[in-house]
């Protein structure tokens, strides 16, 4: 896995509260599924893939006991 500092700066989220989609610190604009891929493929820093209730695989921060810097705290966009 390669070693990077690009790392996710803002969130979209639907009319539910989940976030569908990451800007990067780079300037990309990926839509889950793409940041589910990147982040799997070691290009997203401060983040892992968890496993959701339902099975599915869920983005999330690295624990680091801060909750402001949590996913769902990010701005929109």
């Amino acid at each position: 896995m390669q070693e990077t500092n690009t790392t996710f700066v803002a969130v979209q989220k639907n009319e539910d509260g989940d976030i569908t989609a990451f800007k990067t610190s780079d300037g990309r604009e990926l839509s889950y599924d793409d940041a589910l891929q990147a982040v799997q493929s070691g290009q997203i820093a401060d983040v892992n893939v968890g496993e959701a209730r339902n099975g599915r695989p869920v983005i999330r921060g690295n624990p680091d006991g801060n909750p402001d810097n949590n996913l769902d705290q990010l701005p929109s966009f």
